[in-house]
């Protein structure tokens, strides 16, 4: 039976999302074709009917990851965002979690192809992060994208530092517990950051 190019489109789409969770899951090496297209439900050799390479798969997948992670950051303000992202059910949340913290350090070592994703990717976040934000209308645009950048690697930061602790270490939920504090005391400081030494409840 011919597949029609509707349904061709939809199961590329399948296909990319099922990618985007296995490699949240286990990075890009972690997961071969044969079994993705087996999680997706087709054939090893459907594969190529979609995608040239497996590189190209990674790249649609991690925009489809990134472009995923900001439209559910536009309802958020800074503060909300925070609170949710620097959380124990993020951390434990790999497969549904934000692309940037399960692969940045996968992508520091791929090609430009899926670098220059991750920055479309982050810039987009900031954007959907700046719209929900509180900032006011004197305070200088610079000084706003320096106090996202500050929010988004502290944030960032704090996950994948507790992803490498084991589930049931205390350092686990302590570096969550600091850093989430600290963030949101910078940022009832104001000073996008720099009080990230200062003492969370002071």
């Amino acid at each position: 039976m011919r597949v029609t190019k509707a349904q061709a489109e939809q199961n590329r789409a399948h296909i990319v999302a099922t990618a985007a969770r296995l490699f949240r899951e286990r990075g890009y090496d972690g997961v071969g074709v044969a079994e993705l297209m087996a999680e997706a439900g087709f054939t090893h050799g459907g594969f190529y009917k979609h995608f040239h390479s497996k590189t190209d798969l990674m790249a649609e997948a991690s925009a489809n990851g990134l472009s995923r992670t900001a439209s559910l950051t536009e309802a958020l303000d800074v503060a909300e965002f925070v609170d949710s992202y620097v959380s124990r059910e993020h951390r434990d949340g790999r497969g549904e979690g934000c692309t940037i913290t399960a692969l940045s350090g996968d992508a520091a070592r791929q090609p430009d192809g899926i670098k220059t994703e991750f920055t479309v990717g982050i810039e987009s976040l900031m954007t959907a992060l700046q719209a929900g934000g509180d900032a006011s209308p004197d305070t200088d645009q610079r000084t706003t994208r320096a106090t996202l950048i500050n929010v988004l690697a502290h944030s960032v930061g704090a996950i994948m530092l507790s992803r490498a602790c084991s589930d049931d270490s205390p350092l686990t939920d302590e570096i969550l517990d600091v850093c989430r504090g600290a963030i949101l005391a910078s940022l009832a400081h104001g000073d996008g950051g720099r009080s990230a030494t200062e003492d969370p409840m002071s």
